[in-house]
């Protein structure tokens, strides 16, 4: 049996049309895709620079589904998810985008930390710890690591706080040494509410070696000699403290008065008070000068040259309490006008946030910044 050439001949062309045919169809139905995308992303861009939010993501979701592999449509609608606060939208995506097995892993790492993020945003505090602490060793570990910082911070877990500002210290620029020394104050303060006393000294030992020119150490080291009789010791921290960071003698001074009360060293921390006082005016400052004096007209003199230097009205109220009207029945009316008057002046304000309150503290409670509160009363400032 011979073979038909014939029939190949005339099957060779009739193959040939069928595949450009073919080629042909997939171009067009490719063109139509690729046309379709990036009309759908640019739609999405034109709503976001006009801040229509709802219709960028409506379009950025055509776009994804268009093309279901552009891992840049995914992060850009979980970014839009998150800022509008749809934060379980924007969880859902970037869970997607960790699922996909064909992801690199630059794009991977990337997506962990939008995830966390989302975690972070939302509030789910251990759901953001365990996807922060995936990043370890990758390019977002600083990130993480100052992330994971602050919710250490939030949920006062002052030791795990320690152990990541240990690694940030050996691996940024900057010194975490401060911020560790505040973690140590915080523990101590914990153990002496605990009644753990020794364990306070010695926490407060570590934080004055980590920071020694840090006066809240120094500070809190004398309170602990106090509390536990050692009244000598205590004003030697005082004295300590005010070599160290004179600025912050105002917070020690109404302590540093009653140590001296009650050691007999009245003089020499009246010197240095007034030293202080002369360097920079306080009315804590003043206010201890005049604990230590034992004239009552004395003490009140205090107020008079704080007056002569510092337009005052919380020096003014102190001064006027025992003052000799020539209308005494007036006296208490006036003299409660000018405390409430006053009252808000004697408040601190952090630098950071603005937040007021009368206590001096630490660790702002409004942002979360540490040293934002200066030594000095708002009327001071």
């Amino acid at each position: 049996m011979e073979f038909d050439f014939t029939a190949l001949l005339l099957g060779l062309p009739l193959a040939f049309a069928l595949g450009w045919l073919a080629s042909r169809l997939d171009l067009r139905q490719m063109r139509v895709e690729n046309r379709q995308s990036p009309k759908a992303y640019f739609r999405g861009l034109n709503f976001l620079l006009n801040e229509q939010q709802d219709q960028a993501i409506d379009a950025f979701i055509e776009a994804v589904q268009n093309d279901p592999d552009t891992s840049e449509l995914h992060f850009a609608l979980g970014n839009l998810f998150r800022r509008r606060g749809e934060y379980d939208r924007a969880v859902r995506v970037h869970e997607h985008l960790l699922a996909r097995g064909d992801l690199k892993q630059s794009e991977r790492d990337r997506a962990q930390h939008a995830l966390a993020l989302d975690f972070l945003k939302a509030g789910l505090l251990d759901r953001a710890e365990a996807a922060l602490q995936r990043l370890e060793g990758t390019a977002y570990e600083q990130e993480a690591r100052l992330a994971l910082l602050a919710i250490y911070e939030r949920s006062r877990d002052w030791s795990q706080a320690r152990e990541v500002a240990a690694r940030l210290d050996t691996h940024s620029h900057g010194s975490f040494g401060p911020r560790q020394a505040h973690y140590l104050c915080e523990q101590a303060q914990a153990c002496v509410g605990a009644g753990e006393l020794e364990q306070a000294a010695r926490l407060l030992e570590q934080a004055r070696r980590l920071a020694p020119q840090m006066p809240r150490p120094l500070l809190e080291h004398a309170k602990l000699l106090q509390q536990t009789g050692q009244a000598q010791a205590a004003f030697e921290a005082l004295l300590e403290l005010h070599q160290q960071a004179p600025q912050a003698l105002p917070l020690a001074a109404a302590l540093l008065a009653k140590l001296a009360l009650q050691t007999g060293r009245q003089e020499q921390a009246r010197q240095l008070l007034m030293q202080a006082q002369q360097a920079q005016p306080s009315i804590d400052l003043v206010q201890a000068i005049a604990e230590l004096e034992t004239d009552a007209s004395a003490a009140r003199q205090w107020y008079v040259r704080h007056l002569e230097r510092e337009p005052s009205l919380v020096a003014a109220g102190k001064w006027l309490a025992g003052e000799a009207l020539t209308q005494p029945q007036h006296h208490s009316v006036v003299q409660r006008a000018i405390d409430r008057a006053s009252g808000p002046l004697m408040r601190y304000r952090c630098a950071a946030c603005g937040f007021e309150a009368k206590q001096h503290f630490w660790h702002c409670p409004g942002c979360q910044a540490w040293d934002s509160y200066p030594a000095r009363r708002i009327e001071e400032l």
